[in-house]
Order: C-alpha cells, then structure tokens, then sequence
C-alpha cells in the first residue's frame, strides 16, 4: 500500500501545488452568461500585453497580435510567447499613433506574407503607412512599404488604421481626417478616407478618382472621419466599416465606390466642447449611415460571425466599444437594416479594442489596456 504520508510523496505533492500556483498561467474561464439568442462564456487566453490592437489567425494555428507600443506578439497552441517577432518597421508611438493593424494574405499558405498598418514619423510630421513583410518562425523578412498617407501632419490622432481584403485581393485601408476635419472632404489628399490598393502598393483598378488628376487615385472613398473597424461581408462581399464620431455619431457604412459619407459637412454628432459642428445630418450626394450611436461608444474592431460554435449568433455583426466599455450586437437583415442590438460583456469593465472571428468557430476579443489581455468567446 502506497503511504500518502512519506515525505517522497509529500515532497512530489508541495512541488505540484507550487507549479500550479506560480507556473505558466492557466486559462480562466468564467460562469455561462447569456444573451438574446446564445448562451457563452469568456475563456482568458493571454494577458500582460501592452495595449493590443489587432489580431490575425495563420494556417499553422498560430496568431498574431500587435501592440499599440510598437511590437508584434505571437500565440503559439495559445500560449503567448515572451520574445516579439523581430523585423517589425519602425513605428511612431505617441498620442493615439502606434502600431495598428495586422492581416494575413489570403494566400499566406503559398507567399508568408502579412501586412502591417501604423504611425510613421519624420521631421516632416506624421502618417499612416503599410508595410509587407514575409513571416516564419517569429520574424519578418522583405519589408516593404506598400502605402504612405500624405501630406503628413504634426498631429497625433485620427490615424484610422484599419485594413481588410476584398474578394479580388485588393486592400483597402482606412486613413483619418488627422484631426483636421477639412481634409475629409478634400479628394487632393490622403486623410479622412478608404484607399483601395493591390498587394504591390498600387491604385487598385476601377478605383473611381484613378483618372482625375485632381485627386488621390488609391482613393475609394471620403468624407469618413476614423475609421477603427473594417470587415467584410460574408455574403454580399461588401467591404463594412464603423468610424468614430465626435461626441455622438458613431457610423456603421457600407463602402461603395467614390461615395462621400460626409464628415464634417454632415454628422450625428457635436464637438467635445458641446458646441455644433453643423446643422446638418443629410446634405445631397453624402451618404447616410447604416447605423449610427448617439451617444458615441467609441466603436473599434468589428466582425461578422458565421461560424457554427455560437449558432444562436449566426450572421450577426459584432461591434467592439471603449468608452462604454462592452460589445455590441447587431443583427440585420436582408434589406441592410439593424433590426436588434444588444450588449454584452458590460459589466465586465474592459475596453474593446479589436473582435475576430477565429478559425476554431470562437470570437476572440483584445482588451484596451496597459495589462490588455486576450479573450475568448466560446460555447458554454
């Protein structure tokens, strides 16, 4: 009979307790919650990273989240690895600049290529650029800026940043007004707008200002003041944002080439100080949102969900909020309208940054926060 009393087996039992307690961090999951359709849970992936932005999903398994301080992390069979990847460009860290998104090719498989959106600066002021990079084993190789917004301002806000692809392999990114509102109306300038651009850094064909020599031909389209979420439609194809407002305004578009959406002539909102940007909500030849807050949830990252692990879900689009500090639910229907919204995670008291779709089915969440932390949303 084996005796649970020799110090060898208490030895072995002090040593497996003390692994547990301090050891590699176990993820944490919390009770069941439920919503209007779907009951889940909140699973604790990964913690301690410095105000994430993005996350990207490899074939491999393997993840990649950029912090805000300008580093690339890896999660590795979900595990977050102590060493950033190595080669990243040089990022601009400051005000609301710093490194943005991250997005895979959709051929990574054959090319290992990524794409990196983030605040550049020089004695010139400041920008949003891209760059490609080929990436294996934790470290990026062929660099290459593929994008530059211009002219460059000395501002530090309304970088946008976001970036998705189409169904031709075009890239489209979001680029902000900079803080200087004008700009988003000007079609001679990079800021307050979408550009389209192929994998190379070219003006995607058929974009609409391509032959005017007035305008930026990577431009798709304008008047947008922040765009901070970009996804793609799963069925329609459609490239769908949200931006910021200021205080209220907060805008769900879908992108349509060469349209005005109509920032700072029109908006749903008022100026941080309380007084009106404008007496007007429509104006001829701008668009008017699909959907709008007032007052601002300050709205970053979004995702539609189609995978079979949260059912109750199925074709809904998600919203991430930071300054009510929660997710948003949306369902839509047929015609393109909101015919529900819900909140969730309110209480839990984190700031969203940014909401993917995983390849395992989950919804997976990054936390806006100097300790920001990795979530999943799972099937209880």
């Amino acid at each position: 009979m084996l005796n649970y009393h020799h110090p060898i087996f208490f030895s072995f039992f002090s040593r497996l307790l003390s692994g547990l307690c301090l050891g590699a961090a176990l993820p944490v999951v919390a009770d069941t919650l439920s919503s209007d359709h779907q009951r889940y849970q909140v699973q604790t992936i990964a913690d301690g990273l410095d105000y994430p932005w993005s996350i990207t999903f490899l074939p491999n398994g393997e993840a990649l989240v950029t912090e805000r301080a300008g580093q690339l992390r890896r999660l590795v069979d979900n595990q977050l690895q102590e060493a950033p990847v190595s080669g990243v460009p040089e990022v601009a860290v400051g005000g609301q600049g710093g490194l943005f998104d991250v997005i895979a090719d959709p051929d990574f498989a054959d090319n290992r290529r990524i794409y990196l959106s983030y605040a550049h600066g020089t004695d010139e002021g400041k920008t949003t650029r891209v760059a490609r990079a080929q990436y294996r084993d934790g470290a990026l190789s062929n660099l290459k800026v593929i994008f530059e917004a211009l002219p460059r301002s000395g501002t530090s806000r309304h970088f946008g940043g976001r970036m998705a692809f189409d169904d031709g392999g075009h890239l489209y990114i979001s680029v902000g007004d900079r803080g200087q509102k004008s700009r988003a109306q000007d079609t001679a300038n990079d800021a307050g707008g979408v550009h389209r651009i192929t994998i190379d850094g070219e003006p995607a064909m058929g974009n609409p200002f391509l032959f005017d020599d007035g305008a930026r031909d990577t431009l798709f389209t304008y008047g947008n003041r922040n765009i901070q979420g970009m996804t793609r439609h799963p069925q329609t194809n459609d490239i769908w944002t949200h931006e910021h407002g200021p205080r209220g305004g907060d805008e769900v578009n879908i992108l349509q080439s060469g349209t005005n959406y109509g920032w700072p002539a029109i908006t749903y909102g008022i100026d941080y100080g309380g007084k009106p940007i404008t007496d007007k909500t429509a104006l001829p030849g701008m668009a008017q949102p699909l959907h709008y807050w007032d007052p601002s949830i300050a709205p970053s990252g979004m995702a539609f969900y189609t995978g079979e692990q949260l059912p109750g879900w199925q074709g809904d689009l998600f919203v991430g909020a930071l300054k009510f500090q929660k997710i948003v639910r949306l369902r839509i229907n047929d015609k393109q309208q909101v015919t529900e919204e819900e909140d969730l995670l309110a209480d839990a008291g984190h700031r969203i940054r940014d909401i993917r779709q995983g390849p395992d089915g989950a919804l997976w969440v990054l936390t806006d926060a100097s300790n920001g932390k990795v979530l999943k949303i799972t099937a209880p």
